[in-house]
């Protein structure tokens, strides 16, 4: 059985931007029929996921409730198919010669979920083209 790829999403705290981006491409892959697999971390995970995140994804169907940000490890980092990073060094924890796409230019959902999930989602859409 093959194993399917897995593109894990890195931002500082892991309860927002990784999360927001590892939960739609989830989606947009379903959707697609494609075998690939999404995964979020923080380099700082929070203790819990931020309230507002959870009632907007939940308002597009996604349930992260009971969910935790969780701190992103070497081993994930080296076993992904691709890395995408928000606005965090991953250099001390990164395997050498790792290719990390970085989307530093979202903008913080603290201050606009909308806009933050709109440019996440439009560069999901060409990830996975």
């Amino acid at each position: 059985m093959k194993t399917p790829r897995t593109v894990l999403f890195v931002c500082l705290h892991g309860s927002a931007k990784s999360l927001i981006a590892a939960e739609y491409f989830g989606r947009l892959a379903t959707e697609r029929g494609l075998d690939v697999h999404a995964t979020s971390a923080g380099t700082e995970p929070d203790p819990d996921i931020p309230p507002h995140v959870t009632e907007e994804l939940l308002r597009d169907g996604i349930d992260v409730r009971g969910r935790r940000p969780r701190l992103v490890t070497r081993e994930e980092l080296a076993n992904a198919s691709h890395v995408v990073s928000f606005g965090c060094d991953l250099s001390r924890v990164a395997p050498p010669g790792l290719a990390i796409e970085r989307w530093d230019d979202v903008p913080a959902v603290s201050a606009d979920f909308q806009t933050a999930r709109e440019k996440i989602v439009a560069r999901l859409h060409r990830l996975l083209a």
